[in-house]
């Protein structure tokens, strides 16, 4: 199984935007440092929160910092971008990155962009599917390509450097689970990052059968999509005890819902009952219905043991980042993930318990010899009185 990032990135609007930067920069190389699988970047124009322009701006400069994480972007929104200009740049990162790029794409989930770029909502989705079909051909093409589309129209256009990874390198897109987004993701072998949403929007697909729809399709379609590249994406917050971990962000998390994404995408898709209050909605209720993990260790190895059972053996699992505390307990809860929960999931610590549950049966059925013992040796014997007949 592995474990992943997904950073919006989401920073408060009242705070010194190089230092938040900074911060990211900084989670990046504890997160490769500790062993974690990938780190993927938003793209985001307005809102202010979320504030990161360019992905591939910001990865390229990660890449100095994390040498063996996947680096991407989470998402890059097709619709702005020429698609020329997204398949070159994404090559050239793969190439700074030796290889370990991963473009992410949309159409773009956040209101106020697409306000920004005054794009008609319906347009986005068939904008992005053409988008990347293009960007497909480009990268794999040897030959110049032209494509006539509703959208773009290219001529003869050719991309000298193409990605590291070959025959290019790996798509991904995220999934709220409508059939339509996880057609998209088949198509192209996609990694595909599905939310642990337990309310399912009308007519999607609940996130722990999603993958089977994926099955389907690429078997119509002839593709063969990994699951290995298949999350699952949450929020996780760990600390020594489950209480301590609660009063480290419980504020924060329904600061961010009630003041940060009711106003940018409003109330509905987070209540519970959609007749409450919405400023009722607890923290609590928050983490229930999405399937978010606040705890210790032993609860977050307990609720990924459930995910994985109820979906029949996840990919992975992929954070969403946060700063709903000060970064010392952030930097707290990654490191104990790291150290206790993802070894029971990569089986890294399963001889050491092994070896450990050997010697301690060994112990109680006095199998372990001493090394000690209260009677002298002949030899040793021997060797004192020599040494006193020679006094």
């Amino acid at each position: 199984m592995k474990f992943s990032f997904f950073s919006m990135p989401l920073h408060l609007p009242n705070e010194n935007p190089s230092l938040a930067f900074k911060r990211d920069m900084d989670m990046i190389k504890l997160a490769d440092d500790l062993g974690y699988d990938g780190f993927f970047v938003g793209e985001h124009h307005t809102a202010a929160w979320e504030n990161i322009p360019s992905p591939e701006l910001f990865l390229s400069k990660a890449s100095a910092y994390a040498k063996r994480m996947q680096l991407g972007s989470s998402l890059v929104s097709l619709p702005f971008h020429h698609p020329f200009n997204v398949a070159e740049r994404f090559a050239f990162l793969d190439h700074l990155t030796e290889g370990r790029a991963v473009l992410g794409v949309g159409p773009c989930s956040l209101p106020p962009d697409v306000k920004l770029y005054n794009i008609p909502s319906q347009d986005l989705n068939p904008m992005m599917r053409e988008s990347l079909e293009i960007i497909d051909l480009l990268l794999t093409s040897d030959e110049p390509v032209s494509y006539s589309g509703k959208f773009w129209n290219i001529e003869d256009m050719f991309i000298q450097l193409k990605s590291y990874q070959q025959p290019r390198l790996p798509f991904a897109t995220a999934s709220v689970g409508s059939e339509r987004s996880l057609e998209f993701a088949s198509m192209y072998d996609m990694h595909i990052w599905s939310l642990a949403l337990e309310i399912t929007p009308p007519g999607a697909i609940h996130w722990s059968n999603q993958w089977k729809k994926v099955e389907e399709f690429s078997n119509k379609l002839g593709t063969a999509p990994s699951k290995d590249d298949w999350r699952v994406v949450t929020y996780v917050h760990l600390a020594e005890t489950t209480k301590q971990a609660w009063d480290e962000v419980e504020k924060a998390i329904e600061r961010d819902i009630h003041e940060y994404f009711y106003v940018i995408g409003g109330h509905e898709s987070w209540l519970v009952d959609q007749d409450q209050d919405p400023y009722s909605l607890t923290a609590k209720e928050i983490v229930e219905s999405r399937n978010w993990i606040v705890g210790t260790p032993e609860d977050a190895i307990k609720k990924i043991n459930e995910m994985n059972d109820k979906a029949d053996g996840l990919g992975g699992l992929m954070f969403t980042t946060h700063e709903w505390t000060n970064q010392n307990a952030i930097n707290n809860s990654l490191e104990l993930f790291a150290r206790y929960v993802m070894p029971e999931f990569k089986g890294h610590s399963k001889s050491i318990k092994k070896a450990w549950e050997i010697t301690k049966n060994d112990r109680k059925n006095n199998k372990i010899p001493s090394l000690s013992s209260k009677e002298s040796s002949p030899n040793l014997d021997k060797h004192k009185s020599n040494l006193y007949l020679n006094r």
